[in-house]
């Protein structure tokens, strides 16, 4: 890898996160070692083996102060998970992953996922993939039984009203990704209100991340978050979304300006329970 030229420039934050910080939403990316779907959209950047991703993800959570990760697998590998297994066991204590699995994975499947250091299964609305709705309401009590839980990449108001009553009977614990990606900048509408009552109940939790997939201006997801962390702190996270893939036509955003972005419409107590207190608890023994 070439150093003087890396591919995603770090920089830190003005305003430091606090100590014991997670990163709650990263990818990481392998080497020939690791096999990619034939389904994928995309490749990873060329010229870099799995050591450097590791180098460059380590230099990512430096740069933004964030002791913790977890390591969300990507759709790109498809459901061979070796590089996020890989990953997690070079990153070390403190790291966690989110596997991907088709319908129907049984009892042993989740548990190599979770002796493999992973605290979670996804499914995706958005772009597709192997696990539907279905089949992981199915699997649930396997998840229950291990410990995990169950996250999603939707669109809400496409989605959540219509699978609210289906997470408030499940066993296990439904976190929602990038803020629940809208495909409308509306705050206050009967998908978001849907939201933010299973945020309230503890239903669920929404992962605070990504503005920059749903609006050029961050600042108008603004609204949308304070409504999340307004109906409960304690069920928000925060993440990344390091290295950025799949963009479509977003742009590519700079780590620490996301970080700052957060930072400048939370309180110092919210920057803890979302940065440090919610994801301990929902990720850690």
């Amino acid at each position: 890898m070439d150093n003087s030229n890396p591919p995603f420039p770090v920089s830190s934050p003005a305003h430091p996160l606090p100590a014991g910080s997670w990163d709650c939403h990263v990818h990481l990316l392998g080497g020939p070692q690791h096999t990619l779907s034939p389904t994928r959209v995309q490749n990873p950047a060329p010229g870099y083996d799995f050591d450097d991703w590791i180098a460059l993800y380590r230099a990512h959570l430096d740069s933004l102060g964030c002791s913790n990760g977890l390591i969300v697998h990507s759709i790109l590998y498809g459901s061979d998970n070796s590089v996020t297994m890989d990953a997690l066991q070079a990153m070390g204590a403190g790291f966690k992953g989110v596997g991907l699995v088709p319908d129907g994975a049984g009892r042993d499947a989740i548990r190599r996922l979770k002796t493999a250091n992973m605290v979670a299964v996804r499914l995706n609305y958005v772009h597709g993939g192997v696990l539907t709705w279905n089949g992981a309401c199915a699997m649930a009590p396997a998840l229950a039984d291990e410990g995990m839980h169950i996250q999603m990449l939707l669109h809400a108001d496409k989605h959540i009203e219509h699978i609210a009553d289906d997470i408030r009977a499940l066993p296990v614990p439904v976190v929602i990704d990038h803020c629940g990606w809208p495909t409308d900048m509306v705050a206050d509408t009967p998908a978001i209100d849907t939201l933010c009552a299973l945020l309230a109940e503890g239903q669920i939790y929404v992962k605070l991340s990504a503005p920059y997939r749903f609006c050029t201006d961050w600042s108008a997801a603004t609204p949308l978050i304070r409504r999340m962390i307004d109906a409960n702190a304690d069920h928000c996270l925060w993440g990344s979304d390091w290295p950025h893939i799949m963009l479509g036509d977003a742009q590519m955003p700079r780590p620490a300006d996301l970080a700052d972005s957060f930072s400048a419409i939370t309180t110092a107590d919210e920057r803890q329970k979302i940065l440090c207190e919610a994801p301990d608890r929902l990720f850690l023994p």
